[in-house]
Formats: C-alpha cells, sequence, structure tokens
C-alpha cells in the first residue's frame, strides 16, 4: 500500500513537470538545423547524459523532449526543472525530496523530482546556475546511480537519464572555479550546440509554421513590407521571441 501510494505521488510529479508541447517543435529546413536534427538521431539512443549548448531562447527545451522521445526511455517520464528559475535553498529539497522533520515546514516526507524520473529522463535547464553543493551532491547521482533525500541517511537507488542545458560557457565558469570540472564532464557525455536564429537560413518557413499553427490552414501570407521587417530583425530572444 505504502508502495502504491508513493507511486502516484511520483507519477503526479511526472505529469506537473513534464507535458510534451508537440506545437513547440517547429521543422528546420536550414542546415544549421539538419544537423541539430541529425545528431539528435544519433544521441538519442545512448544512455549517457548530454549537455546542450545554446542562446536563451534557442530551443535547448525541444531538444531535450525530442531526445527523450527518440530514446529507449520515452515510455518513461519526462521531467523538466529551470534551475535558475528556483531559489538554490529550495532547488535540492525539490529535486532530492526530503524526510519529515528534515526541516521546518516539513510535514511528511516528499518525493523528488528526481525519483520522480525513474526510468527517464531529467532535464535541468540552466544547470550553470546551481551551486557548488548541489553540484557536489548531483555528482553522487550521476557516478553512483542514487540520491540522499534531505534529511534522510539512507541512498536510495535511481535510474535516470540526465539532460542538462545552458546559455553560459561552462566552460570558462569551470576555469573560474564556479562549476565543478568533474561533474561538467559528467554531464557533458555528449553535447550539442544550438544555432540562434539570426544564423539560421529557414527564417520564411519558421514564420509559416507559426501561421499555420495560429490560423490555420490556408495561412495568410505576410504582406511583403512586413517579411522584410522580420528579416532584418536580429531576434536577440530567438525561436521564443
Amino acid at each position: 500500500r505504502l508502495r502504491t501510494v508513493r507511486e502516484l505521488r511520483r507519477e503526479n510529479l511526472a505529469a506537473r513537470h513534464g507535458g510534451y508541447r508537440q506545437d513547440a517543435i517547429v521543422e528546420g529546413t536550414s542546415q544549421a538545423w539538419r544537423t541539430v536534427k541529425t545528431q539528435i538521431a544519433q544521441v538519442a539512443p545512448s544512455q549517457a547524459p548530454v549537455l546542450i549548448q545554446g542562446e536563451t531562447g534557442s530551443g535547448k527545451d525541444v531538444v531535450a523532449r525530442l531526445l527523450h522521445a527518440h530514446s529507449r526511455r520515452a515510455g518513461g517520464p519526462f521531467i523538466a526543472v529551470n534551475c535558475g528559475a528556483v531559489s538554490r535553498e529550495l532547488l535540492e529539497s525539490e529535486l532530492f525530496g526530503y524526510e519529515k522533520g528534515a526541516f521546518t515546514g516539513a510535514a511528511q516526507a516528499k518525493p523528488g523530482l528526481i525519483a520522480a524520473a525513474e526510468g527517464g529522463s531529467l532535464f535541468l535547464d540552466e544547470i550553470g546556475e546551481t551551486s557548488p553543493a548541489f553540484q557536489v551532491k548531483l555528482l553522487r547521482v550521476l557516478q553512483e546511480g542514487e540520491l540522499r533525500p534531505v534529511g534522510s541517511t539512507r541512498a536510495i537507488p535511481v535510474d535516470v537519464r540526465v539532460l542538462s542545458a545552458t546559455h553560459r560557457k561552462l566552460e570558462d565558469d569551470v576555469r573560474a572555479g564556479r562549476f565543478r570540472e568533474d561533474l561538467y564532464y559528467r554531464i557533458a557525455g555528449q553535447t550539442l550546440s544550438l544555432p540562434p536564429l539570426r544564423e539560421r537560413t529557414d527564417f520564411d518557413a519558421l514564420v509559416a509554421g507559426v501561421l499555420r499553427r495560429l490560423a490555420g490552414v490556408p495561412a495568410p501570407a505576410l504582406a511583403p513590407e512586413v517579411a522584410t521587417a522580420l528579416r532584418a530583425w536580429p531576434w536577440p530572444g530567438n525561436l521564443r521571441e
């Protein structure tokens, strides 16, 4: 019975932090995007961790979901966590879970998001924003395949594939002492670099895809002056913008 309750909690966490968004995928035709898709097809079947690098809004979340969808873990949960959007104090308890009484307000034990990703993929967006203390604990998960909830004395075995993403140059952070070198080499078992929108040659096709989703088929055509203005914009927010 206790096991059933834990499984239900884990499934609930997976549902809240997953949510595969089909409309987020835009089929690009540029050589840069075709290269990314080829790399996804090559890397997805592996069990190795993947580090996705790219500017903000360049599609790192979409690529992580594609990696999961085309992996052997596709039938398992996909848990996405933005490490930069959660306070450093809360991130550890959110991911590792905690025992009853571990801290003030911990009225009952709570499983973490890593456990919720059991048998699936854990996507850590903006991993470069994490604290050194958190990095040590994540390294243990990758090295030993186990985690220790906050306030617990026992380790729990876990089977997850870690996908990470960052807009930062982690190599520079490693040299500056802001990111652990041993963790960097663990999460970067495979690396994917995403091109910014300004370097893609399939802009018109991307705009047409957005119009189809907004207006249906047939989609309206852009006025020539609008199309020219859109092509001239540098798109600092990339695909998200």
